[in-house]
């Protein structure tokens, strides 16, 4: 792949296509139905965590999975992972959550906010991929760490939107240090929202993504931009190397009906509305990946 045609000084780009000579902005659109989906069967994928399974675990209703993501003036490049396999691509999934460094210290573990200590796997990969913001919020038994330092200070909590903006632009500098534009190529995949607050819909009859069956319309959804998002772009405008935003965040939050609800591992006890029925809505996150590396 060559390198990206990017304008001196702007490293974050967000994704369009050619279309009769003119630019498609892929982030715009809306969820349709498609009664091909989905692209696979769940019941014959063995990579599906229980916990997402949501037909499985007894999801009575089947029209979520049937939706795709058309944008306003072009079609997206249908996914297909044997064109993957084609191509003999090698995958190495870095379990990463928070980017920088977590190490166990003499009183408990440590979030380090100035330290990325396993950027040296990263080092002459084809196409990085950066994901994280979703565990930036887990708390109890689910955050990983004890303590949070920051250059020589140590804390035991910390607001957690400053800490993440602490950890992406630590991360923005490694990426300005040791990536080389011609040899590796680098996305960052969006937000992912949460649907368990119903404050930005049209529709507030329900609090929750509980019993939740169809997407809504763009014009449905009156939220303002997602803090994390917000402070995501602020970082990647700092970046000096070229950085594929993938602009996922919108196009989800119009998808209150794709979480695993009640119908998740901890079914009725609890109500899921942060993560993702498979298939479902990571699905298109997929297809506007493929989209991205076919105009590279």
């Amino acid at each position: 792949m060559g390198p990206y045609p990017y304008p001196i000084g702007l490293a974050v780009m967000v994704m369009g296509l050619t279309v009769n000579g003119s630019r498609c902005d892929v982030y715009k659109g809306e969820w349709v139905y498609d009664a091909s989906y989905p692209l696979y069967n769940s019941t014959h994928c063995p990579f599906i965590l229980e916990q997402f399974n949501c037909q499985n675990n007894g999801r009575p209703d089947h029209l979520y999975p049937k939706f795709r993501w058309q944008p306003s003036s072009c079609h997206l490049p249908r996914f297909d992972t044997l064109s993957l396999q084609a191509y003999k691509v090698s995958i190495m999934f870095s379990r990463n959550a928070y980017l920088v460094d977590i190490v166990n210290g003499k009183h408990g573990r440590v979030l380090k906010l100035n330290s990325i200590g396993s950027g040296h796997l990263w080092k002459g990969v084809d196409l990085l991929i950066f994901n994280t913001w979703h565990w930036w919020l887990h708390t109890g038994r689910k955050q990983p760490w004890d303590y949070v330092q920051d250059g020589k200070r140590t804390y035991k909590d910390m607001n957690r939107t400053v800490a993440y903006e602490k950890a992406l632009r630590t991360w923005a500098r490694w990426v300005n240090l040791n990536v080389d534009p011609d040899k590796s190529k680098v996305f960052f995949q969006g937000v992912s929202p949460d649907h368990m607050d119903s404050r930005h819909r049209a529709d507030r009859t329900t609090k929750t993504c509980r019993g939740e069956t169809r997407p809504m319309l763009s014009r449905e959804y009156r939220g303002r931009q997602h803090p994390a998002e917000v402070i995501l772009k602020n970082v990647l405008r700092s970046v000096s190397k070229p950085v594929h935003l993938l602009d996922i965040t919108g196009l989800s939050q119009l998808r209150k009906d794709g979480h695993p609800s009640t119908f998740g591992s901890g079914g009725r006890r609890g109500i899921d509305c942060t993560h993702w029925c498979l298939p479902g809505v990571p699905d298109a996150w997929n297809e506007l990946l493929l989209a991205a590396l076919f105009r590279s």
